[in-house]
């Protein structure tokens, strides 16, 4: 097959895939997940497990050592059907705790360490390496199978450049689909759908070449069963250790790899899904396996001597002119391949990311936390960091020279992951592990994975001299790489995994008991031990009251999750505490739920640091570690049920207090009110009634009647001004307005407003921003209400801005069915104290000279929304001043009657 009709099918594939991933990120960005939530998706995103080394390597497998194997599927088999418990754990942990990753996971269980993380980072990244150089070698050697002339001269001539070109193309896919925005749980629905459009071609292809050689090379299911049976090869004999080990080692990396972390916990959208994966997981594995033997019998005897067995489902149909089963075939290699990367990448740049990039960046520069958007850095560290990801393992497979036996590498970068196994299943069902603890059986284990397997790898006088695996490290014997404390004769990964493995969690041990956890350490410890126990996850992460305030959080949250998820964050946690508004209280449940959420996009131990700069470093306090150390069942069975009412008497005695507080306000403001609205009453009435009379007396000069009779019309004018609002006012508040419901263009209506504002202080040079293609929005609503409340907030930006270049921003977005116009100016905007009653009847600022009115304004525009099914509201940690209006897009002929009745 000509080379550039592959290139140019590998190009089209992948624009297919980039059409598949648009639209689901476009779906998801609708609301519209459907076939995206559901189970078929779930599973056929786990099929990530089955890499090029399943597609192509497992056959090389089978062919140099049989049925063994099978045994890097049945660990996982036996996870998913009998350990599944175990997984639905770590998927309610993930979602408590809103974790991105299993360095994230790590480092939230013990006590927000980002020490753990950086390392957990580590050996993922090292032990990611090799196993992303075997998907690029597996691309490589199957370009070099279309390239040679003839199917058994698989070499590439230039295998560099081939790695680089397809190293390029997945960066370029990742970092699209990958990296376009900060999601609250790094979930990323437009390359969930590819991967499982990848999984069904991956498995139809192997299905497809599998039935090629059964019943069209092999003689049929019964011919080949007897072909299998006469093989007597000695290295097909099954050693039982090594099957133990390795059933083991895979069953360890299902859970603990981790692009299968990412797409079995922090993908997952329903805990129910995993039941039923448990089953329909184990099938695909099955399906995937059932013709790998037949393949590689097929293929040892049909293909010449020194035929690369890796390779036997590309070159077994070339080699009998089925150039287009060959195809298929490689597009299901190329789909194993790619997809692994892609998710790989992502999870080790989220990895990166989080637990390196931005701790350094913050210890560098530590204002970055409460000013500055963090959310284009974050962004941009994880985008590099998926080209060094990738850059490592192209250096990898450079120096390594591509290793023969693609389940080789594999093997190692299972062995390299399984290390952060101890700490983790310790760290959800151990409540007394310790950081201590997990940083030793990660440190130990790493290093013995390392000097055993991982470095050996590059082969003799690469990265270890020959020296030392003959004599061992300082000439010491028993410290022989292959030969560790004088165990001779063990396969050489199974004595690595032995070793690596019981040193680590002897090490884990050792160290959790002869440390103590500290305070964040203990509540964590309950929160993932107790993860099914809904009662005890109460919000309990200890914050002792600093200096912070509820607007230095909101800001710096804005600079993370951007301005509308943050505000609408900050409104639901204020709408819960029974407060309206934007400026939730403190309180130690309303940190945990902020802590979690920003969990979500830069991890949490970097949460925990943003929020602790704020807070003065602050911690736990010695009463909540005796509390937690001293829990039972009955104790916070009852403590639960105690909290609640508390929490609920203390909701209600703060809705008291602020009600009683704004009761007081508007008390002294209404006695300020009468006072002046006496005096404004009296005024024009007492200027009336004084040029009355002199117009009485006649012999006036007609100038001087003209000039009287325009004074007496002007306050006449400023007396019904006033009458009418408090008259608008009582009819709103009654409910007993009539609408006039129409289609209006809101740009249109934003004119009219601007333009009658226009008559405030109209001297003054006054700038206002908009955006025109935003306002092109049509609304069914009260054109002229909606305009009356456009009309106030321009103008009081035009009275009260303070700034020495005025200038007013006019926001439009749209949110599901409704409308969101912001009115933000550049002033020093209305102090904090003024904030909760500038809404109220009589509230008026202490400038009485700038004030003007009597203080009904924003009461009006308050009950004007909320009669056009919208609210106004006074918009906190802008800078400015700034105020939100929402309205709906149709407001229904129903709720008009009503507010009309």
């Amino acid at each position: 097959m000509p080379f550039n009709i592959l290139v140019l099918s590998c190009l089209a594939y992948v624009a297919f895939l980039f059409l598949v991933a648009f639209a689901g990120e476009r779906r998801a960005a609708m609301g519209a997940m459907g076939f995206l939530r559901s189970p078929v998706v779930y599973t056929l995103s786990l099929s990530i497990y089955c890499t090029a080394w399943t597609f192509y390597g497992a056959v090389g497998y089978a062919a140099r050592s049989g049925l063994e194997f099978l045994t890097i599927y049945l660990g996982p088999t036996l996870v998913f059907i009998g350990w599944w418990w175990v997984l639905r754990k770590l998927v309610r942990i993930g979602r408590q705790q809103r974790v991105t990753s299993i360095a994230d996971l790590v480092s939230s269980r013990y006590g927000k360490s980002n020490t753990l993380g950086v390392l957990v980072t580590l050996i993922a990244v090292l032990a990611a390496t090799p196993y992303i150089a075997l998907q690029l070698q597996s691309v490589t050697l199957s370009f070099g199978v279309f390239a040679s002339e003839t199917p058994e001269n698989w070499a590439l001539p230039n295998r560099d450049a081939t790695v680089f070109w397809v190293a390029a193309g997945l960066a370029l896919f990742t970092i699209v689909f990958g990296t376009r925005n900060l999601d609250a749980k790094e979930q990323h629905h437009g390359i969930v759908i590819a991967i499982a459009v990848e999984a069904v071609v991956k498995l139809v292809a192997l299905l497809a070449v599998g039935a090629f050689v059964v019943w069209g090379l092999g003689g049929g299911a019964l011919a080949m069963i007897d072909r299998i049976e006469n093989i007597a090869n000695p290295a097909w004999q099954i050693q039982p250790t090594r099957w133990a080990g390795l059933i083991f080692l895979s069953a360890a990396a299902v859970i603990s790899l981790p692009r299968m972390f990412q797409v079995m916990v922090v993908e997952n959208v329903d805990e129910g899904h995993l039941a039923r994966a448990s089953w329909a997981f184990p099938l695909y594995l099955f399906l995937m396996n059932l013709f790998i033997l037949p393949i590689a019998v097929v293929g040892l005897d049909l293909m010449p001597e020194g035929a690369n067995p890796d390779m036997l489902v590309l070159t077994l149909p070339l080699s009998q002119g089925q150039g287009g089963l060959a195809m298929l075939a490689f597009l299901g290699g190329f789909s194993s391949a790619t997809s692994m990367v892609i998710v790989e990448t992502i999870a080790l740049a989220t990895m990166v990311s989080n637990h390196i990039v931005m701790p350094l960046w913050l210890w560098l520069r530590p204002a970055t936390a409460s000013s500055g958007d963090l959310r284009g850095g974050i962004l941009l560290s994880r985008r590099l960091s998926i080209m060094a990801v990738l850059a490592l393992g192209v250096g990898y497979f450079r120096m390594s020279g591509g290793s023969n036996a693609l389940a080789a590498i594999g093997l190692v970068a299972f062995a390299g992951m399984a290390q952060v196994l101890p700490a983790m299943l310790g760290g959800i069902f151990w409540r007394g592990g310790t950081k201590l603890g997990a940083g030793l059986g990660l440190s130990v284990g790493f290093l013995v994975w390392a000097y055993t397997l991982f470095l050996p790898s590059f082969g003799e006088g690469a990265m270890l001299s020959a020296q030392i695996f003959r004599e061992g490290l300082f000439g010491i014997s028993w410290l022989r790489p292959q030969a560790l404390f004088g165990t001779e004769g063990m396969d050489p990964l199974i004595h690595a995994l032995f070793w690596s493995f019981c040193l680590n969690t002897g090490a884990y041990a050792m160290g959790s008991l002869v440390s103590f956890p500290g305070p964040v350490e203990r509540v964590q410890g309950v929160s993932f031990v107790n993860a099914f126990d809904e009662e005890q996850q109460a919000e309990r992460l200890g914050w002792s009251h600093g200096q912070a305030e509820p607007e230095a959080l909101l800001t710096m949250a804005q600079r993370i999750l951007g301005d509308e998820a943050a505000l609408s964050f900050f409104e639901a946690e204020a709408l819960g505490q029974g407060k309206a508004g934007y400026l939730p209280d403190l309180t130690p449940g309303f940190l945990a739920a902020l802590e979690r959420r920003l969990a979500g996009s830069v991890g949490a131990a970097t949460a925990h640091a943003m929020i602790s700069q704020l807070f003065g470093r602050a911690t736990v306090t010695v009463e909540d570690l005796m509390a937690v150390a001293n829990e039972t069942a009955q104790i916070m069975e009852y403590s639960a049920r105690l909290e609640s009412q508390q929490t609920e008497l203390t909701r209600a005695a703060r809705q008291l207090r602020e009600v009683n507080e704004k009761l007081t306000q508007i008390s002294a403001q209404k006695d300020a009110f009468l006072s002046q609205i006496s005096h404004e009453l009296r005024t024009p009435m007492t200027s009336i009634r004084a040029f009355s009379e002199i117009l009485t007396e006649g012999d006036l000069p007609a100038k001087m009647v003209a000039e009287y009779g325009q004074i007496i019309h002007t306050e006449a004018r400023r007396l019904t001004r006033l009458l009418d609002d408090l008259l608008d006012i009582s009819v709103l508040e009654n409910g007993a307005v009539q609408l006039n419901l129409d289609l209006a263009n809101l740009s249109d209506m934003l004119d009219r407003a601007v333009a009658a504002a226009s008559q405030t202080r109209p001297g003054r040079r006054f700038d206002i921003w908009r955006e025109p293609p935003s306002e092109a929005i049509f609304l069914r609503t009260d054109a002229d209400r909606l305009v009356q409340v456009f009309i106030n907030l321009i103008s009081n930006a035009r009275k009260y801005c303070d700034a020495e270049a005025p200038l007013l921003r006019i926001q439009v977005r749209q949110k599901g069915g409704r409308v969101l116009v912001d009115f933000i100016d550049n002033g020093s905007g209305i102090p904090k104290q003024s904030q909760g009653l500038i809404f109220e009847k009589f509230s008026r600022l202490t400038d009485e000279s700038r004030a003007g009115g009597a203080g009904l304004g924003l009461a009006i525009c308050r009950e004007i929304m909320a009669n056009l099914g919208g609210t106004v509201a006074y918009l906190p940690g802008q800078k400015g001043a700034a105020f939100r209006v929402t309205v709906p897009l149709r407001l229904e002929g129903a709720a008009a009657k009503k507010t009309g009745s």
